[in-house]
């Protein structure tokens, strides 16, 4: 009994079973990963990176920074905070921004269109302002 247990809480399920949740529209969180998802959708439509801040939930999801209003906590946080390197895909066409860390689903959110070209927008307007740090220096 203690085997089926452990082996029900081992993780992320097979890709198969991603695939299946995926074509399901069940985006469960922390079960699908980036691969799964462009199986089965494609490659999206718009898709964004970048260092940021997630405040973590009671119950262990994560709500990037970006989805907050400035200087306003999500509802029923508690305090906990990550950060590292998010992802972020876009598919208008389905109303869907996922956001994934470490390549698990760990955010989503149905959006119109509209508000998703907004958020799209946002993306190439900071991109307009970032140096390029990772690239080599001038030579003499």
């Amino acid at each position: 009994m203690a085997l089926v247990a452990a082996a029900g809480c081992s993780g992320t399920p097979p890709i198969a079973e991603q695939e299946r949740l995926v074509r399901a529209n069940n985006l469960a969180i922390d079960q699908v990963t980036t691969r799964a998802v462009v199986n089965v959708w494609g490659k999206p439509p718009h898709h964004h990176s970048e260092f940021t801040q997630f405040f973590v939930m009671p119950d262990r999801t994560m709500i990037p920074r970006s989805r907050v209003a400035a200087g306003e906590p999500p509802k029923g946080w508690d305090a906990g905070v990550y950060a590292g390197e998010g992802v972020f895909f876009v598919y208008p066409d389905r109303g869907w921004l996922l956001v994934f860390f470490d390549e698990h689903l760990v955010y989503k959110e149905a959006l119109e269109a509209d508000q998703l070209q907004t958020i799209v927008k946002a993306w190439a307007y900071e991109d307009r302002f970032k140096t390029r740090l990772d690239g080599a220096p001038p030579g003499p």
